[in-house]
């Protein structure tokens, strides 16, 4: 790996890779960029080996009305010597000015839009003059991609409006304009003006408490700040009608006052995770680890951003079943947003890690069992995963290859882990785990720096456990390696039974799923045969309450059966479900099942969308849009 130090600039090569010294790293060194070729980022005009941010400070004003973003942003640059120019990511968005520090104007010019990725958007290049610091005055425009306008009728308080940003992969360059690229860490600060009745919220510490400065034109102003580097894409804020619930000394939730006392209560054992996890792999390095709870259109099932996870309300199903999505985004404190993927070709490094961590963080609260039905799961995900991008030559079964959707980066990449596990044994795997989170803190990485990390540290030059592992095939060949390990879940075993017997035509009703968690359903639902006939669905769904189950998982999965099978009573359900829910992972796969069904169901995805689009975030709707529309051009 060449990583570029700027007190050590390779010969003939501009590349200030020094980012900015002293900035809450692990060890109190620069954050690094890697200059190697598999770290180049394709998604990205930027080009830090001649001039990288460093730290971003924001000034905005929220506008519910115009619904946009307006402000400044002030850049901190560092320049290879000789550099004339910095390019930055950015993305529909109005710039109007941009000057040094000390208010000269500098020459700036916006590239065309890229054509074969529209999430790329064009080149912001400003000439320097010599500056280290530049100002960016520009507006976010109302159909800006990573900010969803949520009117009120679509909260759950039903009185005021919601805004909410969601910069996973490249979407934070429709906000703000800077490098936006997961392999160049910046610190920034901001200041966020929003009306006097609302609370912002930000993944950074608090400067002004939770509930701002009264201004006196009536708004209240928020200040925020995050002195460690870290990838642009975490950048992230929240402006609505939030209350915040305290959950122990480190830990809270946010969210509006109707989910307020449902989600503390789901949440109830994070100060438990937060303690687990830093047992296992090292201190948590982030302060305090908060949550929002946002309303349904939120299109993930959480987002990592530091020090607050971002969450959907289709996981506060009152058993807590589904908080290993809490364990989850907590495990990519350390990897992900401790230890980057430094382009999105390797995102198994962030999901795929954090798949793993997340289950050993439920093994050590609730035991082995509980992990074993995640992973028995996992297992089923990955096969099906597998199969559908092309089997075991499939291009799209590699970890590291082209980015993409899917599921692959999180069962094959975590599946890649746990062998590792298996074969060397816990307690040196996770030695060697702790070791690597502390010594590649606050950098990226990338799969080939991983593995050489993995030879020099693990493995030690022993050939048998290097032919044992396969670490080539597993990271860059395509399928799943012969070595891969199935964990079996005796809780599933169960349901498989009882599944078995429905299967060969036992009623229903003999299925008895009270305390089912949401993993045991979906375990049922999704191995039921998939040819069923109306009167066997009917019969389903009079016994188990499907259609208006209070779950969304388990609606999901029951609505897929359905439109696999044409079942007409279930379509009414699944019309108000799509405008109710907007998270991929649930409706995807519903909108995919119903194109599959000829004019039959076609036409219904296609009717449901234009009715639902404006519920989505933009990610969400364009995602949808290529699976209703494919031929059409995206906007």
């Amino acid at each position: 790996m060449r990583i570029l130090l700027a007190a050590a600039l390779l010969a003939g090569t501009a590349a200030p890779a020094l980012a900015q010294t002293g900035t809450g790293t692990a060890t109190g060194t620069p954050a690094p960029i890697l200059t190697t070729p598999d770290a180049r980022d394709v998604w990205t005009h930027a080009q830090p080996q001649v001039a990288r941010v460093t730290h971003v400070a924001l000034d905005l004003d929220v506008d519910f009305a115009a619904k946009t973003l307006g402000g400044s942003a002030v850049l901190d640059i560092l320049a290879a010597p000789g550099a004339k120019e910095v390019v930055l990511d950015v993305n529909d968005m109005d710039v109007s000015a941009v000057t040094d520090a000390s208010g000269k104007p500098l020459k700036w010019s916006i590239g065309p839009k890229d054509t074969a990725n529209a999430d790329i958007g064009s080149a912001l290049t400003v000439e320097l003059a010599g500056a280290a610091k530049i100002r960016i005055a520009y507006r976010a425009r109302p159909g800006a991609t990573a900010l969803q306008w949520l009117p009120p009728e679509m909260t759950f308080g039903k009185k005021k409006p919601f805004l909410f940003s969601q910069g996973q992969a490249i979407l934070n360059r429709s906000w703000v304009p800077t490098q936006d690229s997961p392999g160049i860490r910046q610190t920034w600060e901001a200041t966020l003006r929003a009306p006097g009745d609302m609370v912002a919220v930000m993944s950074a510490e608090k400067l002004s408490g939770n509930k701002g400065e009264a201004l006196p034109d009536g708004r209240r102003q928020f200040r925020f700040r995050m002195d460690k580097p870290v990838p642009p894409y975490l950048i992230a804020f929240a402006v609505g009608d939030l209350k915040f619930k305290s959950l122990g000394p480190r830990s809270g939730v946010w969210t509006e006052a109707p989910m307020l006392d449902k989600a503390a209560k789901e949440f109830v054992d994070v100060e438990k995770m937060i303690d687990a996890a830093s047992k296992l792999y090292g201190p948590y390095r982030w302060g305090r680890y908060d949550m929002l709870v946002l309303p349904p259109a939120f299109p993930y099932g959480g987002m990592e951003n530091p020090m607050l996870t971002f969450l959907t309300p289709t996981i506060v199903t009152g058993d807590r079943s589904n908080t290993d999505v809490v364990a989850h985004e907590l495990a990519h404190s350390w990897s992900g947003n401790l230890v980057t993927n430094a382009t999105w070709s390797d995102t198994w490094l962030n999901e795929g890690f954090t798949t793993y961590f997340e289950n050993r963080i439920m093994e050590s609260l609730y035991g082995k069992e509980q992990a074993a039905t995640y992973a028995d799961l996992d297992w089923d995900v990955l096969q099906r995963e597998i199969a559908a991008g092309g089997g075991q030559t499939g291009a799209a079964t590699r970890l590291n290859g082209e980015p993409g959707a899917g599921e692959v980066d999180y069962t094959k990449g975590s599946n890649f882990l746990r062998m590792i596990e298996y074969t060397v044994g816990r307690s040196k795997w996770d030695a060697y785990l702790t070791s690597y989170f502390d010594r590649h803190a606050f950098q990226p990485q990338t799969t080939a720096g991983f593995l050489a990390d993995l030879r020099e540290r693990l493995l030690k030059g022993q050939p048998d456990l290097e032919l044992k592992l396969q670490l080539d095939r597993w990271s860059y060949g395509a399928g799943l390696p012969d070595n891969a390990v199935r964990v079996h879940s005796a809780t599933l075993a169960k349901v498989d039974a009882k599944l078995s017997a429905f299967n060969a035509g036992g009623p229903a009703g003999a299925v008895q799923p009270q305390g089912w968690t949401t993993q045991e359903w979906l375990r049922f639902l999704n191995g039921i045969d998939r040819q069923q006939t109306p009167a066997r669905l009917k019969e389903l769904d009079t016994a188990l309450g499907l259609s208006a189950s209070g779950n969304a998982y388990i609606q999901s999965a029951w609505f897929e059966l359905a439109i696999a099978n044409r079942y007409d009573p279930a379509v009414p359900y699944l019309r108000a479900y799509l405008s109710r829910i907007g998270r991929g992972l649930l409706v995807y796969p519903l909108y995919k099942g119903l194109m599959k069904q000829g004019d039959w169901g076609s036409s219904k995805a296609r009717d449901f969308f234009a009715e639902a689009k404006p519920t989505y975030h933009p990610s969400t709707a364009a995602g949808i849009a290529r699976i209703v529309a494919p031929d059409a051009p995206q906007e």
